[in-house]
């Protein structure tokens, strides 16, 4: 009874991952450039950006986060991840994240919280009287905090949920919003080889600028004098969060104890871009090294004008890991991740991360 609840499953998940491949139409191109908070579309983690992200089915770990929450339930004991990424080399834009996850024990399931914050450095302030600049400088803040629970349901299910708090910011107006992502994930056969997983991303409230920065002082016209001056505040208009579907399945090939390459794929359905399709392949020597590399396509990836191909990203990625195991049993150890992604223009984005496991 069991092997036919598996296979059940098994035929939904294929189900979802074939239709809406079949049914893509690249994307709602009529809203691009209408949502907020793009940079909930951009993963800070190194070792999952190093096959572009694909592991919806397979990352396992404190990096799911991003992916698919549902994974961070693999998580064995505490994961701490120290990320850092020069993002668009050229740009001067930094991302910077931290991740700490803590299992609760075999039926408890895990809890993860994350910080992720972009440094945009310093930019002249204008006004109408001072076009040109000259009155100083300001930093734009953008800051998601993540926190989430995720757990095994069985020897093949797992499930999670992660809410997350959006606040962008400047030194006079800031927007604040929440949302919540949410992911399943299914692993089946002898060695747990085939894995399904689906997430949905970035569904919450609008985001809306308020602060003093919306706002000016006025002289009433029939009078004209400082003692008829008044404060009006301008209303912004609110926007929505980038709501994004993530569907993907890999394979395990393990071709013995210490060798394992795994092919993975995924669709990503944008509520305000072009959708996307990921293939990625990763090969792994036991918990030591691995290496991997994946690629993204989207409509008019390969036109040369930017506006028709509506990503500076150029779908190739690449990245390793090295790691040291202090305790192969409990899968204690610290490890390096690198990876970079392509970019036309600028250099690309070069991603480091530091994570330690005990």
């Amino acid at each position: 009874m069991k092997n036919k609840y598996r296979l059940l499953i098994a035929i939904f998940f294929v189900g979802l991952l074939v239709f809406p491949t079949y049914y893509a139409s690249a994307g709602n191109k009529d809203r691009s450039g209408q949502a907020g908070a793009a940079e909930l579309l951009i993963n800070p983690w190194a070792k999952s950006t190093g096959w572009g992200s694909v592991g919806t089915s397979c990352t396992q770990g404190l990096e799911a986060m991003y992916t698919n929450v549902a994974g961070t339930a693999f998580t064995k004991g505490t994961e701490i991840i120290f990320s850092y990424a020069n993002y668009l080399s050229g740009s001067g834009i930094n991302v910077m994240a931290f991740g700490f996850s803590q299992s609760l024990g075999k039926s408890g399931g895990v809890l993860s919280a994350s910080f992720m914050s972009m440094n945009l450095g310093e930019i002249t302030i204008t006004t109408t009287n001072s076009p040109q600049g000259g009155v100083g400088t300001f930093k734009p803040s953008y800051l998601n905090i993540n926190l989430s629970y995720a757990k095994a349901f069985s020897n093949s299910i797992y499930g999670g949920l992660n809410i997350k708090l959006v606040n962008e910011a400047i030194a006079d107006a800031s927007a604040m919003a929440i949302a919540i992502d949410a992911g399943v994930m299914y692993t089946t056969g002898e060695k747990q080889q085939v894995k399904f997983g689906v997430a949905l991303k970035n569904v919450g409230s609008n985001l809306k600028f308020r602060g003093d920065g919306l706002s000016f002082r006025g002289i009433i016209p029939s009078h004209g004098n400082d003692n008829d001056l008044f404060t009006v505040e301008q209303r912004s208009a609110s926007y929505e969060l980038p709501a994004t579907l993530r569907i993907g399945a890999s394979y395990d090939f393990n071709i013995n104890d210490l060798n394992r390459i795994t092919l993975a794929g995924n669709f990503t359905s944008n509520s305000f871009t072009k959708d996307q399709f990921t293939l990625g392949l990763e090969y792994a020597l036991k918990y030591y090294f691995s290496i991997r590399a994946g690629y993204t396509y989207q409509g008019g990836m390969f036109s040369a004008n930017l506006a028709d191909r509506g990503s500076v990203f150029t779908g190739l990625n690449a990245g390793f890991s090295v790691s040291v195991p202090f305790n192969k049993e409990k899968g204690s150890g610290i490890g390096i991740d690198y990876s970079y992604a392509s970019s036309n223009p600028y250099s690309g984005t070069h991603t480091v991360g530091l994570k330690l496991n005990f």
